[in-house]
C-alpha cells in the first residue's frame, strides 16, 4: 500500500511545479499594470479595528504588478460634507464642481427607477375565510415617480427594503407623506440576524400628514449591519380608493467613508468644489449630470421650470393660461375684474391660433366691508373697536347697556384676503408653484386659482388663536366654544377633491370631511369642543394623478362665506344681552355661574329649573333651559343630561324599577370578523358607557397601535375619540403580520344622551326592534337614544344611535352586548346604530309580589314556611327571599279535634230529630186514623165530642192536628173523597184552633 501513495505524492508535487513555470512563464509576457487597471478597496475590520488596504484588478489576469496591500485607515475614519477618499493617498480630498458628497452619508433624491441595492417585497399575510388562499400580489411593489417612490394602493404588505453596513453609530432620515389612515404605514429596523431593533411606537409608526404637506422623519442607528423596512399595508374598508405613501430624499449617516463623489442629478447643478448638494437650476435653464452650471434655454420660442433637464417648446395661449381677479379697491372705493396670465407664463402671444387676454371690466363699487369691520370712508376696512359693532354697511357703534358684543369672523365678501387668512400652493413633486396665489378672490365669493399643475394642493388656511365665550357664559362648563360654518360649491370634471382639514394645538392636522366630485352649494358647520388654537385649512386638488399640463383648468371650488363664532380676537357684527348687576345704565356685564340663564326682564342671571340643561351658545330666556328627555336628570352645571343608571315604568298599576349599575361602565363588542373586496379581516370593536358617571363620557377610541403606545388615551397627544359610544376598526395581529392589533378610523357616534324610554322613538331618532329577535318576555324592553351632531357628507344630519336593553335572567349581570344579524356593522344606512344588550340586569327590581310562600306538613312537631319566585323569574336586585320560617305543631291539630268533636255532636243530633220526628208522625197518623174510622161507621156523624182531640186525652195532650204536612194532607182528601161516594153531609172536627171545615 505504501507504494501507490508514494506514487501519488511525487505526481502532486510535480504538478505544482509544473503549474509554477506556468505561471511565472504568463508573467513574464503579462504587461505592469498602471492605476487605471485597478482600483483599492478595504478589508473588513478585525476586532482591533484594524484594516487592509488592498487593490483589485479591474479585469483580473490581464496586467501584473499590483500594488501591495497596506494598513489601511481607521474603520471609524470618514470624510467631512463635500469630500470624498481618496483611496490612493488615504487623505480627504474635496469634491470636483458638478458633484456632491455627504462624507459619512449616503442620499437617495432620484427615483426615475429603484434605486440598486433596494428591493420591494409584497406579502399577503392575511388569513381568509374557509381557508382560502389569498390574492396574489406579484404584482404590488413601491413605484418610482422620479422625484420620490409611492406604495402600492391595494391591501398587500409592501415593504421597501434597504440593508446598509455602519462602520460607527448613525442616523437614517426620509421626508414622507402619509395622509390616508386607510393604509397603515410602519418604518422598523432589523440587524442582520433579522431581529427588530427595539423603538418605541412613535418611532416605528408614522403620524399622518396633512394633504400635500411633506413631514421628516428621523431615526438612530446603531453599528454594524442595518436592514430599513418602510412596509405599508392598505385596509379599504370602504369602497374609497386610498391614497398611498409617498417617499422621498432618504438619507442614511455613518457610512465610513465614500470612495468617490456623486455626480448632480439633471437638473440641478455645483459650480463650487466640495459641496455636499446640488441646487436646482433656475427658471428657464436646464442641465444634465454632473453639471456645474446651468445652460439657458431660447425664451423666445422655448422655457422650462424650476429644476428642469430640458427645454420645451411654448404653445399658444389659450383660455387656460390666463384667470381674473378683482382689484383692490381704490381710493374711490372702485374695483373692476382684471385678467392675467398664470405665472409663468409659457405661451405664446404672438401665434397663430393664440386668444389674447380679455379687456378689464368696468370700474364698479366695492362690496361692502365684511360684518364687524368699517372702511372710514377708505379704501381699507377696518375692525371696529372694541365694545362696539357694524354690519359692514354702517360705522361701528357701541353696544346698548345690558349687552355685549358677539365676537367673531363672518367673512361674505371677498375684494382682499383677510389678515388672518392665507393662501398658498403645493406641487407633491415639489415643482415650485409656492409664489402663486392658490386662491383668487372674487367679490362675493373666493375660488380655487390656478396652480402650476392640475395636481398641484390649493391650499387655503384661516388660523384662530383661540375661543372666548361671552361673559356672561364665560363660567359655564358646556361642551361648545364655538363653531365653524362655511358655504361652498365644487365644480368638476375630473376626480377633484375638496378637503377640510384642522389642525389644533399645532400637533398634528387630521382631515375633518372630504368631499369629491362636483357639490352644489350647501353650508358645513363643525363645532369646536375644546378651547384651543386652531388652524384651519381648505386644500383643493382637481386630480392625484400626476399631470404636467393644465386640462382641469376650469375645475374649481367656490367658498361663499366662512363664519366663525366666540373668536379670540374676532370682530362684532351684533350684540347680544348679557346679565348686569343693578338696574343702573351702563352697568357691566357680569359671568353668570354655570347653569344659569338671563332672565328677559331683569337681566338676573337665574339658574335653570332641575333636570334641564343650558346650551353654552344660547343663555338668554328663560328657553334656553331645554328639558332633559325621559329617563333623565342633569348634571350639578346644567351643561348636559345623562342617566343616572335608574328607570321606572307603570304598567298595569304596578311600578317597575329597574338598576343598570353592572352596566354603568363601559362595555365592549368586536363584532366580526369581516372581510373587504379582496379578503383582508378586520373587526368592528364598539366601546358603550350607558349610563352614571355625572355625564362624563368615558368610552375611549384610539387610532393606531394601542398596545404599543404608552401615552395616556385622554392626553392632549394621544390620537384618540371620546363619546358615550365609539367605533374603531381593528386589524388583527395574526390577519397581516402586524405583532399587535391595529385600530383607526375611530368615530365617536354617541356626544349627547336623549334619553330612556320603552316608545320606540324620541326627538327624530326611531329604534328598529325588527332587526332583533322578539323575545317572550312580560318586561318591556328599554331604549337608551344617543346623538352626535356633527354631520358629514353621508349623514347631514349627524349619527343616532339605541341601544336597547332587555331584561334576559339567563344573562349575567353583565350581559351580552349584539348588532342585527342583517347589519353586522351595527349600522343599515351609515347614519344609524343599533345595539341590543342583554342582561340578567336589564330585569326590574324584585317586589314583594314577585315571590310567594309554600307551608309544609308538620313533621315531627315542627313544621316549615319557605318563600320561593315566582317563575319564570323576571326580576333581580331589590327586596330578598324571607328566610325560611318554622313553628311548633301537634300530630292532630287543635281545631282539627275540635271541627271532629262539632261534627260528630251534629250527627248525633241529627240522628235523634230524625228518630223524635219520625215516632211523632207515627202516632199522629194513628190518631187521625182512628178518628176516621170512627166517622164512618154506619154513615153516620161522630158524635161532637168524639170527633175531637180533647186536651189531655191520649198520651200526647199537647198536640195539635196540622194539615201542612203534604202526606197527611193527600189521606185526608182521600178519605173525604170516599165518604162523599154514601153520603154529601158535611163532618165538623173540633180542635184546638179556630174551627175549619173540610168539604169532600
Amino acid at each position: 500500500m505504501e507504494n501507490p501513495k508514494r506514487a501519488m505524492r511525487v505526481m502532486k508535487c510535480l504538478a505544482w511545479m509544473y503549474s509554477s513555470l506556468w505561471v511565472m512563464a504568463v508573467a513574464d509576457s503579462l504587461a505592469q499594470c498602471s492605476e487605471g487597471d485597478y482600483y483599492f478597496e478595504y478589508t473588513e475590520c478585525d476586532s482591533t479595528g484594524s484594516r487592509w488596504r488592498v487593490a483589485i484588478p479591474q479585469r483580473p489576469g490581464e496586467c501584473t504588478g499590483l500594488p501591495d496591500p497596506v494598513q489601511g485607515t481607521d474603520c471609524t475614519f470618514s470624510c467631512e460634507a463635500g469630500e470624498f477618499l481618496e483611496m490612493s493617498a488615504q487623505e480627504c480630498t474635496q469634491c470636483a464642481a458638478g458633484s456632491y458628497s455627504l462624507g459619512s452619508g449616503i442620499r437617495f433624491e432620484e427615483w426615475d427607477d429603484i434605486p440598486p441595492g433596494f428591493s420591494s417585497v409584497a406579502t399577503y399575510l392575511d388569513n381568509t375565510p374557509h381557508g382560502q388562499e389569498g390574492p396574489s400580489c406579484n404584482g404590488s411593489s413601491w413605484i418610482a415617480q422620479g422625484s420620490y417612490v409611492e406604495s402600492n394602493r391595494d391591501e398587500c404588505s409592501v415593504s421597501l427594503v434597504y440593508a446598509v453596513h455602519l462602520k460607527k453609530q448613525g442616523s437614517v432620515s426620509f421626508d414622507y407623506q402619509y395622509v390616508d389612515n386607510n393604509i397603515f404605514f410602519e418604518f422598523f429596523i432589523q440587524n442582520d440576524q433579522c431581529q427588530e431593533m427595539e423603538k418605541t411606537s412613535d418611532q416605528k409608526w408614522m403620524k399622518l400628514t396633512s394633504n400635500g404637506q411633506w413631514s421628516k422623519h428621523t431615526v438612530s442607528l446603531k453599528s454594524g449591519t442595518n436592514v430599513l423596512y418602510w412596509r405599508t399595508t392598505g385596509v379599504t374598508v370602504g369602497a374609497k380608493v386610498v391614497k398611498p405613501v409617498l417617499l422621498k430624499n432618504i438619507q442614511i449617516e455613518g457610512v465610513a467613508y465614500m470612495s468617490e463623489c456623486l455626480p448632480c442629478k439633471p437638473g440641478t447643478f455645483s459650480k463650487a468644489p466640495g459641496s455636499s448638494s446640488c441646487e436646482l437650476c433656475p427658471r428657464n435653464t436646464y442641465s444634465g449630470r454632473g453639471a456645474s452650471s446651468c445652460t439657458p434655454c431660447n425664451t423666445s420660442t422655448h422655457y422650462a421650470l424650476e429644476g428642469s433637464t430640458m427645454c420645451k417648446a411654448r404653445p399658444a395661449c389659450s383660455k387656460k393660461d390666463y384667470f381674473q381677479i378683482h382689484s383692490v379697491c381704490d381710493e374711490e372705493g372702485k374695483t373692476q375684474i382684471i385678467y392675467k396670465w398664470i405665472e409663468p407664463k409659457i405661451c405664446l402671444e404672438d401665434a397663430s391660433d393664440a386668444v389674447t387676454l380679455p379687456p378689464t371690466g368696468k370700474r364698479e363699487p366695492c362690496p361692502p366691508c365684511n360684518p364687524g369691520f368699517y372702511n372710514n370712508n377708505t379704501a381699507t376696512c377696518l375692525p371696529c373697536p372694541q365694545g362696539t359693532y357694524s354690519d359692514g354697511l354702517k360705522e361701528c357703534q357701541p353696544c346698548p347697556a345690558g349687552t355685549e358684543p358677539a365676537l367673531g369672523y363672518e367673512y361674505k365678501w371677498w375684494n382682499i384676503l383677510p389678515a388672518n387668512i392665507k393662501s398658498s400652493c403645493f406641487n407633491v413633486a415639489n415643482t415650485k408653484c409656492d409664489g402663486m396665489n392658490g386662491w383668487e378672490v372674487a367679490g362675493d365669493h373666493i375660488r380655487s386659482g390656478a396652480g402650476g399643475s392640475d395636481n398641484d394642493y390649493l391650499i387655503l388656511n384661516l388660523k384662530v388663536p383661540g375661543f372666548r365665550l361671552p361673559t356672561s357664559i364665560s363660567g359655564t362648563s358646556g361642551t361648545e366654544f364655538g363653531r365653524i360654518t362655511f358655504v361652498f360649491e365644487t365644480i368638476c370634471s375630473a376626480d377633484c377633491e375638496l378637503y377640510f382639514m384642522m389642525d389644533t394645538d399645532r400637533r398634528s392636522t387630521s382631515v375633518v370631511e372630504s368631499w369629491e366630485g362636483s357639490k352644489e352649494k350647501q353650508s358645513y358647520t363643525h363645532i369646536m369642543t375644546k378651547n384651543a388654537s386652531v388652524s384651519y385649512t381648505w386644500a383643493f386638488q382637481r386630480t392625484n394623478q400626476a399631470k404636467d399640463v393644465r386640462q382641469y383648468i376650469n375645475d374649481m371650488v367656490k367658498m361663499y362665506s366662512i363664519t366663525v363664532t366666540n373668536a379670540l380676537d374676532g370682530v362684532a357684527s351684533s350684540c347680544r344681552a348679557c346679565a348686569i348687576e343693578s338696574q343702573q345704565p351702563g352697568s357691566a356685564c357680569v359671568p353668570c355661574p354655570a347653569g344659569y340663564y338671563i332672565d328677559e326682564e331683569t337681566n338676573q342671571c337665574l339658574e335653570c329649573p332641575p333636570n334641564t340643561f343650558l346650551s353654552g351658545h344660547h343663555v338668554y330666556g328663560r328657553d334656553a333651559c331645554q328639558p332633559c328627555g325621559p329617563g333623565s336628570r342633569s348634571n350639578k352645571e346644567h351643561s348636559l343630561c345623562f342617566s343616572d343608571c335608574s328607570f321606572t315604568y307603570l304598567e298595569l298599576n304596578q311600578t317597575l324599577q329597574f338598576d343598570f349599575s353592572p352596566l354603568g361602565f363601559t362595555g365592549s363588542i368586536m363584532n366580526g370578523p369581516s372581510f373587504t373586496s379582496k379578503g383582508t379581516k378586520y373587526y368592528h370593536l364598539f366601546n358603550i358607557s350607558l349610563c352614571g358617571l355625572e355625564g362624563h363620557r368615558p368610552a375611549v377610541c384610539s387610532d393606531n397601535v394601542t398596545d404599543l403606545s404608552d401615552k395616556d388615551p385622554h392626553s392632549a397627544e394621544s390620537n384618540s375619540v371620546e363619546a358615550f359610544i365609539c367605533q374603531s376598526t381593528v386589524i388583527p395581529s395574526d390577519g397581516r403580520g402586524f405583532r399587535v392589533a391595529l385600530t383607526s378610523q375611530s368615530t365617536g357616534l354617541a356626544d349627547s344622551f336623549l334619553g330612556a324610554t320603552i316608545e320606540k322613538s324620541l326627538n327624530g331618532v326611531a329604534a328598529r326592534p325588527e332587526l332583533f329577535p322578539t323575545a317572550p318576555r312580560r318586561v318591556p324592553d328599554i331604549n337608551f337614544y344617543y346623538r352626535s351632531p356633527q354631520t358629514t357628507s353621508s349623514c347631514e344630519n349627524g349619527r343616532n344611535t339605541v341601544v336597547t336593553l332587555r331584561c334576559n335572567p339567563e344573562k349575567s349581570a353583565k350581559g351580552e352586548i349584539s348588532v342585527p344579524r342583517e347589519c353586522p356593522a351595527g349600522t343599515c344606512d351609515g347614519c344609524t346604530f343599533h345595539f341590543l344588550w342583554e342582561s340578567s340586569s336589564a330585569c326590574p327590581r324584585c317586589t314583594e309580589a314577585d315571590y310567594h310562600q309554600i307551608e309544609g306538613a308538620c313533621k315531627g312537631g315542627v313544621q316549615d314556611t319557605v318563600y320561593v319566585w315566582t317563575e319564570p323569574r323576571l326580576c333581580t336586585g331589590g327586596v330578598a327571599l324571607p328566610m325560611k320560617k318554622s313553628m311548633s305543631c301537634e300530630m292532630i291539630d287543635f281545631w282539627l279535634k275540635v271541627g271532629a268533636g262539632v261534627g260528630a255532636f251534629c250527627a248525633v243530633l241529627l240522628i235523634s230529630l230524625t228518630c223524635y220526628v219520625w215516632n211523632k208522625n207515627k202516632k199522629l197518623e194513628f190518631k187521625y186514623s182512628k178518628l176516621v174510622m170512627s166517622a164512618n161507621k154506619e154513615c153516620e156523624l161522630p158524635a161532637a165530642d168524639s170527633c175531637a182531640i180533647m186536651e189531655g186525652e191520649g198520651e200526647e195532650v199537647e198536640d195539635e192536628v196540622v194539615y201542612s204536612k203534604p202526606s197527611l194532607l193527600r189521606k185526608l182528601k182521600a178519605i173525604a173523597t170516599k165518604g162523599n161516594e154514601q153520603s154529601s153531609e158535611a163532618v165538623q172536627l173540633k180542635s184546638s184552633q179556630a174551627e175549619r171545615w173540610v168539604w169532600g
